[in-house]
């Protein structure tokens, strides 16, 4: 049984209804919003056959935080709030952070081309993407990479500008900028640009821009040695219980290649959204949604959420890669984080409605 529209509605109508139930009702007694909540997870656990890690912070205060399951269900390792998820398409989130923060620093421009950072570029092309196309997933620069075709590239050691050259330099699907295409290539892309301005590799870059001053040492890249061994396994199916996980290349890093953990997302999104950190200019931008249809802005997406009576906006940062499946829901207000980490396939229609059940208790 999956967590439906129906089940939403229906659980969090009877956990608001019980938590406003007057003290002395026939029915029950009243239930506070902490009891709410736990009602409407234990649902959602039991009904999906939940394997992962919750996370809720409102007002300053960890409201709920619990995991869930197992990590590694063949080696019995059950599943903590600490364990490491892969953040899958988060990724292009935190990509996107240390993209701004070279804007603001003036070394990279979102109005400027692709041609005007990577000279070797096809120059028809080149000339006509912008960074904000990248970034927006409105380039129409089609994706190349072709595992199912080709299963021989996952064991090539592709630098960056070489991934460019062989999966990212095809003739336009469409006018950049009328379009929303999710494609891997727009952030292989991104990636060499950073590389190219920073003179650094894209991780070292990244830490230092974004990682390291939003106190994140918990976020690391999947490819390297310490992730491999720490990483919650990703499963297509457990009955029968089926492991699907891919080779981790460098050169997919800024689409969705780091890992971190629940707690390390919630101080991700309260560092990037405070003043200091962006902008006012980079910050709003983050924020601007570009293809109206998608709800997608720069590097995610953002959405309203009904809270009580009031609609509220939210950054709304999804992962679907593997086995793994991520949400990172942050109120642009400040006010509320919620983290979903999932290691068993879980659809994200699914794990959306259950953070709109879960928000709706606040």
């Amino acid at each position: 049984m999956g967590w439906t529209r129906r089940a939403f509605l229906a659980a969090s109508a009877a956990a608001i209804a019980q938590a406003a139930l007057p003290f002395g009702a026939r029915a029950a007694p009243p239930a506070s919003a902490a009891g709410a909540r736990q009602r409407i997870v234990e649902s959602f656990v039991r009904d999906n056959g939940f394997h992962g890690v919750v996370r809720l912070v409102h007002d300053g205060r960890v409201a709920f935080s619990r995991a869930f399951g197992m990590a590694d269900i063949e080696a019995g390792r059950a599943a903590a709030v600490d364990t490491l998820y892969p953040l899958a398409s988060i990724s292009k989130w935190l990509t996107t952070l240390s993209v701004l923060r070279l804007v603001d620093r003036g070394q990279l421009d979102l109005a400027g081309r692709i041609s005007d950072y990577l000279s070797g570029y096809r120059a028809d092309t080149g000339a006509r993407v912008t960074l904000a196309h990248l970034l927006s997933n409105m380039s129409g620069i089609p994706n190349r990479f072709d595992p199912k075709a080709d299963p021989g590239v996952w064991t090539r050691p592709y630098t960056t500008q070489e991934a460019i050259a062989a999966f990212c330099s095809g003739d336009l699907a469409f006018d950049p900028g009328t379009r929303f295409d999710y494609q891997f290539t727009n952030w292989v892309i991104v990636q060499g640009i950073v590389e190219t301005v920073t003179g650094r590799l894209f991780a070292d870059a990244v830490d230092s821009l974004t990682l390291t001053p939003l106190g994140l040492p918990g976020i690391v890249p999947r490819y390297t040695d310490d992730a491999r061994e720490r990483v919650a396994i990703g499963y297509a199916s457990t009955e029968p219980l089926v492991r699907k996980m891919f080779p981790q290349r460098v050169y997919g890093l800024a689409s969705g290649g780091y890992c971190g953990r629940a707690q390390d997302l919630i101080r991700a999104a309260h560092g990037a959204y405070a003043d200091g950190f962006l902008s006012d200019a980079s910050r709003a931008a983050l924020s601007a949604v570009r293809s109206a249809a998608d709800g997608y802005a720069l590097g995610g997406r953002v959405r309203t959420v009904k809270i009580g009576a009031r609609s509220m906006p939210f950054a709304w940062e999804t992962g679907n890669t593997e086995g793994y499946r991520s949400l990172l829901g942050h109120r642009l207000d400040g006010r509320t984080s919620l983290v979903v980490l999932n290691n068993t396939s879980l659809s994200q229609k699914t794990i959306d409605l259950f953070a709109d059940a879960l928000l709706s208790t606040l």
